[in-house]
């Protein structure tokens, strides 16, 4: 097709739950990928392929489908860019949006981290200016060690992982690294508390009038807290609000496109990069469509 390097589409693998996501090809050259969630990453599960992510250039390509099948499609699970969204609900008229729980729960973790990093920093540069003082005086500098054996700075550095995990899931090595963390750093503790407040409501809250009333009072603590990475956070997600408790309805993700994106990556590796963008799509298509 003359048209291939720019869009590809497969208006026979419609279905009622699609997602919509975007993938790199060569040199950081975007696609976005609308797939049948259905098909579960197998044949027939890919719909349309449009370079760019600019969603008129999408929409343009979707509105080939007659409206009549394009108002078959029931869920569009989505990440939160606003993009994203308009494709959906521009090309799928009578379709819910949904945001993405992992894209949303997200949010919350990397404002953690944020703050660990910050932290981190500032261990490094006051162990610079300690390294300096000692140079000066001509002493040797002993860094504090803390009792699992860790400097202030590798206890910033190797307590990434415990953040992202309940305590139900740490291992003994990290519930010792955590104690230490968190008595050294309080506020971390309480960040650390907030995410898994919010993460919970995922896994617990049994409607959206539920899930609504948790979040409320989830961005209630954000504010009595007054952390400036987790207030930017909250903010992000009440904006998406809608989208995010469409989830405790239809409980629909963006899994598949994801894993969907992983094929693509691993099969682009395979070939040590992408020359013929047109070849490489007719070779997907071969598979997924």
């Amino acid at each position: 097709m003359d048209h291939a390097q720019d869009w590809i589409l497969f208006e026979a693998n419609i279905g009622s739950h699609i997602c919509i996501d975007e993938s790199a090809l060569s040199q950081g050259e975007l696609y976005t990928i609308i797939t049948n969630a259905s098909a579960a990453c197998q044949k027939g599960s890919l719909i349309a392929m449009v370079k760019g992510t600019k969603s008129e250039d999408v929409i343009r390509v979707l509105e080939k489908i007659p409206l009549k099948e394009r108002e078959r499609v029931k869920q569009v699970t989505v990440d939160l860019a606003r993009n994203m969204e308009k494709i959906g609900r521009i090309s799928f008229p009578k379709c819910t949006i949904i945001s993405d729980r992992f894209h949303v729960q997200q949010l919350p973790s990397e404002a953690l981290q944020e703050m660990r990093i910050t932290y981190r920093w500032e261990a490094i540069k006051e162990e610079n200016e300690a390294i300096k003082k000692a140079k000066e005086t001509g002493e040797k500098y002993t860094p504090e060690i803390f009792e699992n054996g860790d400097t202030k700075k590798q206890l910033l550095a190797r307590s990434r992982y415990l953040l992202f995990k309940p305590k139900s899931k740490w291992t003994d090595s990290q519930k010792a690294r955590s104690e230490i963390l968190f008595n050294y750093y309080p506020k971390l503790y309480k960040a650390y508390l907030l995410t898994m407040m919010f993460r919970n409501i995922y896994q617990t809250a049994y409607s959206p009038q539920n899930a609504l009333e948790r979040l409320e009072l989830w961005y209630q603590k954000i504010e009595q807290y007054g952390y400036d990475s987790f207030i930017t956070a909250a903010h992000s997600i009440e904006s998406h609000q809608e989208t995010i408790l469409a989830f405790f309805i239809h409980r629909k993700t963006n899994a598949l496109a994801e894993s969907f994106n992983s094929k693509i990556k691993a099969f682009r590796s395979v070939f040590r990069g992408v020359r013929d963008i047109a070849f490489f799509l007719f070779r997907v298509s071969l598979i997924f469509a």
